[in-house]
């Protein structure tokens, strides 16, 4: 009886062992979903983010909180209108809903900025332009490896 004891107990534990190693090949196949880095966000979607936003000042990057800030930018072509843009990366994940998105748009009126309403499908835009850069370069970074 103690024999069939200890090869019921070496039989679990082989078995156990071999779903453990199962399981940490399907979790290093998906590490690129999960870019595993030093930043407390997906580095997929903030890099994504930084580049999307290189054409307007940063006044404020937060990597471990995953806030990036810009500030007022006027587009040459309509000097009379501004806008500034926060995002926030919020997972570790590569997913939509790790990416919220928020804008203000001003307008010069007699000398004065004023607030004037965002159009949703500009927010909608740039959140659609970020996601689809990250997968750009989370299908980059698995091609090279």
């Amino acid at each position: 009886m103690n024999r069939l004891l200890r090869f019921a107990i070496l039989g679990s534990l082989a078995v156990s062992a071999s779903a453990c190693s199962h399981h940490k090949k399907g979790v290093n196949a998906d590490l690129a979903a999960s870019k595993v880095t030093t930043i407390g966000v997906n580095a997929y979607l903030w890099r994504a983010t930084l580049d999307t936003l290189s054409f307007m000042p940063l006044l404020q990057t937060d990597s471990n909180g995953g806030v990036i800030v810009t500030d007022w930018y006027v587009n040459p072509n309509v000097p009379t209108e501004r806008m500034k843009v926060t995002v926030t990366v919020l997972d570790q994940d590569l997913r939509a809903d790790a990416l919220r998105v928020a804008a203000l748009r001003e307008v010069n009126r007699s000398g004065a900025w004023v607030s004037a309403p965002v159009q949703a499908a500009t927010v909608q835009k740039l959140e659609d332009i970020i996601l689809t850069r990250a997968r750009d370069l989370r299908r980059a970074a698995v091609a090279t490896n």
